[in-house]
């Protein structure tokens, strides 16, 4: 099989990274539609759940299926696929992967039951997890100079904050004017662009030397992976039991046991060597706390804006989407800063802002004014997309381009875990101080479960003061929305407490490290050189 190199027409000499082109920051724009649904995939369900149920009737472990399933399956497969993509080619499987998410979500539209809609979003999960990695991966090999890289996956990374942030407010807006299956057929016009222009603009790209593919490796990440976000997500959502612990412990097993076979298999999956550089496994570090505090924090706002400011969830989303849009630029900015001084100081600096602005927010009161509450979380939300953004570009950068696509996938768990981790941890401080504060609050002579379930959340605490006559139900409302408050400030401070452990470590670990581009390896006079062919038809390449 013959392969042509894939060069930019801009490249200034043959011992030089090529200089991206046109062509190239075209095909940028094509690999963001997939980023921006996958991360919206993760969000778009949230108003659609009351219509859904309303129809499917699911039981309430399906409703829950419903919701996680795609997460779940997302975070299982993620190093499956980066391994994948290596040893087929990252456009390969960047378009099946569209393929198939585009059917499911088709699927998932039209579903006539829960089972159905539980199968599709299984689907959409093995879909988004093909297309993640790639996506990332495909940077790493359309921009070889580091600077260019660097913008590049700032972009990439604004897109998956967006992504996240636009997907409530797109729900909401279509379910005020179709049925809830419109949620998912947004996902059909993107793909069917990215099926048209992918072949097009994006170049081909496989590790020739990648070896056979390693299928028990591949099951043992997929039975780490599962039980452990699953065991995190069930002991946030409702404490330690038998099952999720047990979960957790099958799941550190077989993480251990992954780990063993990667070390001495012949064709791993995963090169352990990535982890010996710190700037890949410090960027892993770096990006997993970053999330944690994004994904712990979250929750905690979207229930303080609907239930203790009283907006409805379009307004909370549209009020949500102003902190996200206030700091698009951040990633460009952490970049541009990155190029002129030590990346380490400007990590430590996102981390010091993400801290200040949890911070401030633990003064918060249930009768705050909303701009107070917006400019702080815009202040954490600046620090943290510039943790990101220059995690993502140093991991890339120092992992060779031939395992691009695993390094993506280990950056891509390591978000999937700190969320899940930040849900769980801070999820739990927050509940134990709602809890405390709920002892004293709910009135005697209630029934005992209607006075369990105001103690144990904000809105069991509403449902129940909507039952109580005259002042007894808004002393009760007026109790559970100051406890709410008061479980926001703890969790908040717990977060600002890991952010600036964070940012310690950042100058610690990071400070002075230099890296020597793959690049450059790659461009050498005599190097070896990765399996790439340019797409069909396409300029720009030679022989």
């Amino acid at each position: 099989m013959s392969f042509t190199a894939y060069t930019s027409p801009s490249s200034p000499s043959p011992l030089s990274p090529p200089s991206a082109g046109r062509r190239e920051w075209t095909a940028l724009a094509v690999l963001l539609l997939p980023c921006l649904l996958v991360s919206m995939d993760v969000s778009v369900l949230y108003f659609a759940v009351p219509f859904l149920t309303a129809e499917l009737e699911p039981s309430s472990v399906q409703q829950l299926w419903i919701l996680d399933v795609y997460g779940f399956v997302l975070a299982g497969l993620l190093i499956t696929m980066g391994a994948l993509g290596d040893r087929i080619g990252r456009r390969r499987l960047l378009l099946s992967g569209a393929l198939l998410f585009g059917l499911a979500s088709g699927t998932a539209a039209y579903a006539q039951s829960a089972e159905m809609l539980i199968a599709a979003r299984a689907l959409l999960g093995i879909g988004g997890a093909t297309l993640m990695p790639s996506t990332l991966a495909l940077i790493r090999n359309l921009f070889h100079d580091a600077k260019q890289r660097g913008r590049a996956v700032a972009i990439w990374s604004s897109a998956m904050m967006g992504g996240i942030a636009v997907g409530p407010v797109l729900s909401g807006a279509l379910l005020e004017h179709f049925w809830w299956g419109s949620v998912f057929l947004i996902n059909a016009p993107a793909m069917v662009l990215l099926l048209v222009c992918g072949p097009l603009l994006l170049p081909e790209f496989k590790n020739p030397a990648a070896g056979r593919f390693d299928l028990p490796g591949s099951l043992l990440s997929l039975l780490a992976m599962l039980p452990m976000v699953y065991g995190i997500k069930e002991i946030a959502r409702d404490g330690l039991s038998a099952l999720p612990v047990g979960a957790l412990a099958t799941g550190l097993l077989a993480a251990a046991a992954f780990v063993h076979r990667q070390r001495t298999a012949r064709h791993p999956m995963l090169d352990l060597e990535l982890f010996r550089h710190r700037g890949f496994s410090v960027s892993v570090l770096m990006n997993l706390l970053a999330m944690f505090a994004v994904v712990g924090c979250a929750v905690f706002f979207t229930q303080y804006l609907q239930s203790v400011r009283g907006m409805s969830p379009m307004e909370a989303a549209l009020w949500n989407l102003l902190p996200t849009l206030a700091v698009g630029g951040m990633a460009a900015a952490a970049t541009a800063l990155a190029q002129k001084m030590d990346r380490a100081y400007v990590i430590a600096l996102g981390f010091t802002l993400a801290a200040g602005g949890f911070v401030w927010l633990s003064w918060l009161e249930p009768g705050s004014a909303l701009w107070y509450v917006l400019v702080a979380s815009s202040v954490y939300a600046s620090g943290l997309v510039m943790v990101m953004s220059l995690g993502n570009e140093l991991a890339l950068g120092v992992a060779p381009p031939e395992r691009a696509g695993s390094a993506s996938a280990v950056l891509e768990s390591g978000t999937e875990l700190g969320g899940a981790l930040g849900m769980a941890i801070l999820g739990s401080i927050g509940g134990a101080v709602y809890r405390g504060h709920m002892d004293d609050a709910v009135p005697a002579g209630l029934p005992s479960g209607a006075a369990d379930a105001a103690r144990e959340t904000l809105a069991g605490a509403a449902a129940v003061a909507g039952q109580l006559p005259g002042r007894a139900g808004g002393a009760l409302l007026a109790a559970a929305r100051s406890a709410f408050t008061d479980g926001l400030q703890a969790a908040v401070l717990g977060a600002a407490g890991v952010m600036a452990c964070a940012a310690v470590l950042a100058l610690t670990l990071l400070r002075g490290l230099r890296t020597k581009g793959a690049d450059e390896d790659a461009e050498a006079p005599g190097a070896a050189a990765p399996s790439v062919s340019a797409a069909p038809a396409a300029p720009g390449p030679v022989s």
